[in-house]
């Protein structure tokens, strides 16, 4: 692992390629040299508005460069980067902001409404940062010549992950955490600094950030960033004209493309002309066997699917790129510095194939949770994270995931707590009962499913309870179908069984 934190990584590329293109976006290309001196502008206007080391700095951005260099200029002031999902409502934000106490929050001007509307409801909100003003700061400071950098067990980003209890918490990531992670993965995918990686990953989750932002950046390779994946004509153009190597998506994207009508050029030898691309990678959420299949036979790339968690920044695992790549498995340990084991819940080590909780060890794990001791002695005990996935591991050392003791719904590679659906649904006037579980869905992996009982002599109809949390929650919270029932099936004491909705919905698609 690299003794540099993640600023020093950049800074490196910098030095030793300063004119190679370090991003790409649209007509706009910027270099290394210009990145870094775009990144000591920002740090020059952090500390001149006096943020401090260790103080919690916000994102609320889409897709742009301007995210690149205010992540990384809040980590080179020494502060903490707090990425926050620009989908968000305005009470799901400030339920962050104010969970880590932020002081400044970084935006644009697409969000200046919301953003002056969160300053004036949150106490430690002091200032609210549009990327337009970027070039006002100065380009020169004597406080960031003598400004000391983060060390490696210093924190440098919280995460914000549903938990156990429904509302999301702050996976804390020092730069140790990320930089072993993005050396790692660098090294298993054999990526070099001519290579150009395309994203098309929102930068605020884990995945991206980690895949197409600190690896890239980490050894002097090129970042063509797209603000959203449609139309995907434009993304098809944009890797044809920077000759993307490395293509990072979620399982959707691949099953959409495994289904999509070629050119007839795909299917001639003019392909790796017209096609660039020589990986593909998948991870957020579970890879169907079919599309797995499906899309190496038809662009015969290779398709690498992984598994990581916010909470170990975030890659655990990848099928090899040189060797085996397993149907329905997500692979190896990352790197020789992972170690991984499954238990049984008395805590013993089971032996291969036998099925049991997934425990991760190494440099990647998190510190643990923000202001939350409770959650992190749950989570981290001598030194493993517990996953809460239950996999089994074969005696190759290839991990199949086979469920999940947690009840988190799986979007896109988002994390979609249902306790946080039904207590929208229970503020409805109509709503009696409410129940959320999470069913397959062939283009977004899981989606949200509500069950509704209303409360007597009511009437509603699925557009409008759909309708009445579209104001409430980011879009992709929105359950697809909701269900009115008469009653909702319980035990003894009363709690509502999801147990048997679950097994209602697994005989409805055998």
């Amino acid at each position: 692992m690299s003794d540099k934190n993640l600023p020093e990584l950049l800074s490196a590329s910098a030095k030793k390629y300063p004119r190679h293109i370090a991003i790409v976006f649209g007509q706009k290309k910027i270099s290394y040299k210009e990145l870094d001196e775009l990144i000591n502008r920002v740090v020059c206007g952090l500390l001149g508005m006096g943020i401090k080391p260790k103080d919690r700095v916000a994102l609320f951005l889409d897709n742009c460069p301007e995210f690149v260099i205010a992540y990384y200029a809040i980590l080179r002031a020494g502060a903490v980067v707090v990425p926050i999902n620009y989908m968000f409502k305005i009470e799901e934000a400030k339920f962050i902001l104010e969970d880590s106490s932020a002081v400044a929050m970084i935006t644009s001007r697409a969000y200046a409404e919301m953003a002056e509307e969160l300053k004036l409801r949150i106490d430690s909100l002091k200032y609210i940062i549009s990327t337009p003003d970027f070039h006002k700061f100065r380009k020169h400071s004597p406080v960031l010549a003598d400004k000391q950098l983060p060390v490696l067990h210093d924190l440098a980003v919280i995460l914000y992950t549903s938990g156990t209890t429904g509302f999301p918490k702050g996976a804390m990531l020092s730069h140790r955490n990320l930089v072993a992670n993005a050396v790692d993965s660098a090294y298993a995918i054999k990526v070099k600094f001519c290579d150009a990686f395309i994203c098309i990953l929102p930068l605020f989750h884990s995945f991206a950030a980690t895949v197409c932002m600190n690896l890239p950046l980490s050894i002097g390779a090129k970042i063509v960033i797209m603000k959203s994946v449609r139309p995907f004509k434009r993304v098809i153009r944009a890797i044809r004209k920077n000759r993307v190597r490395v293509f990072v998506g979620i399982p959707s994207i691949y099953t959409i493309l495994k289904n999509m009508k070629l050119p007839k050029v795909f299917n001639s030898p003019l392909i790796k002309i017209f096609n660039p691309v020589k990986i593909c990678i998948s991870g957020a959420a579970a890879l169907p066997v079919e599309t797995f299949r499906g899309f190496e036979k038809k662009f015969r790339i290779p398709l690498l699917e992984g598994y990581g968690l916010t909470e170990a920044a975030p890659v655990v695992t990848l099928n090899p790129l040189k060797g085996k790549r397993k149907a329905g498995s997500i692979g190896v340990s990352l790197s020789k510095n992972i170690s991984l084991k499954i238990i049984d819940e008395s805590g013993n080590t089971l032996p291969p194939d036998s099925i049991g909780e997934l425990l991760v060890n190494g440099p990647n794990v998190m510190q643990g949770y923000y202001r939350k001791e409770e959650a992190s002695a749950e989570a981290l005990k001598d030194g493993w994270l517990y996953t809460g996935d239950m996999a089994k591991i074969n005696r190759d050392g290839y991990i199949y995931i086979v469920g999940r003791k947690k009840e988190m719904v799986n979007v896109r590679g988002l994390n979609v707590y249902p306790r946080e659906i039904e207590e929208v649904l229970y503020q409805n006037q109509k709503v009696k009962e409410a129940a959320v579980i999470g069913i397959t869905d062939e283009h977004k992996g899981e989606v949200p499913k509500g069950f509704v009982v209303l409360k007597e002599g009511q009437n509603s109809s699925e557009h409008e309870m759909i309708q009445y949390l579209r104001d409430r929650l980011a879009p992709y919270k929105i359950p697809k179908y909701i269900v009115f029932r008469q009653s909702l099936p319980k035990n003894t004491t009363g709690k509502i069984l999801k147990r048997l909705l679950e097994d209602e919905e697994h005989k409805k698609n055998k």
